[in-house]
């Protein structure tokens, strides 16, 4: 009965009903979807950087060399020689440093030149480690997405668009897939450096290979210690044709412009819940005012003040509770959206139905609003004068 009596009540004025519950479903899907994309994003940059302190590459962007040589969705900032390269890893400061060349991909996945240690963290689903010229390792996305398994054979495109031009002539043939990692590494087609070497040997724009001295793309650097951040970088891009780029730091700013973006957003997100919050209690006013009457008849009735007082809390708080749900189904829709669009051009993929703490602090803060806007409304019945409301109605 007190269930029943809640909903009519919620459905009275429906028109003012609805306009509160779009405000806070889409003050919710925003902030909610908002977290997801952070959360997820900031992940993924963090397993990607793991075990990389610097990366040494030709002088341009930093940021583009990070996107490019890490994330490989970025154009490279150029090439780099070898003989200057071999120089500098040398250093004892230096614990590892991996070779990198690329500037190819295979229906848009970067097609990257290394050695075995980039992928020494990986474990292989089928197959075995390149070791022959034309022999490829593929990320398991890589894999799944083109439906190639051990054997397969496959031509790569020059640059990264999938429309350029097709080394025709020069096949790979895959001799390994890995298990997913988590990591960029899912999205690479991974070969030996002499295979992009051998390829881009008689090609016009030497993106590797300029047919005076080897050149690579970038490497990747890990410090015996702290030291060697504080050395090297300065010695590199002031004494060298190089840059030596931090993806740390550069990382961090790229969060950071980007978060001055998602900030506004949820200050705007903000500001319409508090504007739901204020329409839930300008409807809930309104209507028991004009609902005086029934609301003396249901004391006369028996219903006590905390009962009624009880009613109308529990309608701010049911209609906080339905806009928090369809919020986050509304969020959950965009996120699938946006993971067929992130999928496509960048080959990241977004977890759309991961719940966060995040959330759970947006459930308790929806809950809040709901009880304020419901609370002062409510209090009203404390002071209704049931003989003087029934005798004027």
């Amino acid at each position: 009965m007190t269930l029943k009596l809640i909903i009519r009540n919620i459905l009275y004025k429906p028109l003012s009903t609805v306009l509160s519950w779009i405000l806070l479903l889409f003050g919710v899907a925003i902030i909610s979807l908002l977290l997801v994309v952070q959360q997820q994003l900031e992940q993924k940059f963090s397993n990607d950087l793991q075990d990389v302190d610097l990366i040494i590459g030709a002088k341009g962007s930093p940021l583009q060399l990070v996107l490019s040589a890490i994330y490989h969705v970025d154009a490279p900032t150029g090439n780099i020689s070898e003989n200057e390269v071999n120089r500098i890893i040398h250093n004892p400061l230096i614990q590892q440093s991996i070779p990198l060349a690329y500037g190819d991909n295979f229906r848009g996945y970067c097609i990257l030149g290394t050695d075995s240690s980039y992928i020494k963290k990986a474990q292989f689903a089928r197959g075995k480690l390149f070791h022959q010229s034309m022999e490829a390792v593929l990320g398991s996305n890589v894999a799944a997405t083109n439906n190639m398994d051990v054997g397969s054979t496959f031509i790569g495109t020059h640059g990264q668009g999938i429309h350029g031009h097709q080394h025709k002539g020069h096949y790979y043939k895959v001799v390994g897939i890995l298990r997913p990692t988590g990591t960029v590494i899912d999205n690479l087609v991974i070969t030996n450096i002499a295979t992009i070497r051998e390829i881009h040997e008689h090609h016009d724009d030497g993106d590797v290979d300029d047919h005076n001295e080897k050149q690579i793309t970038a490497v990747l650097v890990k410090f015996r210690s702290p030291m060697g951040l504080m050395i090297l970088p300065r010695m590199i891009n002031e004494t060298t044709n190089m840059q030596a780029a931090s993806p740390v730091l550069e990382i961090n700013r790229l969060v950071g412009l980007m978060g001055i973006g998602v900030i506004t957003l949820q200050y705007i997100a903000i500001a319409i819940m508090i504007m739901a919050g204020l329409s839930v209690f300008i409807s809930l006013f309104n209507r028991l005012h004009e609902r005086k009457y029934e609301m003396a008849l249901l004391r006369s009735l028996g219903y006590s003040r905390f009962r009624l007082f009880s009613i109308i809390m529990a309608e701010g708080l049911l209609l906080s509770v339905v806009g928090f749900i369809s919020g986050i189904v509304v969020s959950r829709i965009g996120l699938l959206l946006l993971n067929n669009y992130a999928s496509a051009e960048y080959h990241f993929n977004l977890q759309a139905f991961s719940f966060l703490n995040g959330e759970i602090v947006l459930l308790v803060v929806t809950l809040g609003i709901g009880i304020i806007a419901s609370v002062f409304p409510a209090l009203s019945v404390f002071k209704l004068n049931i003989s003087k409301t029934l005798a004027d109605e």
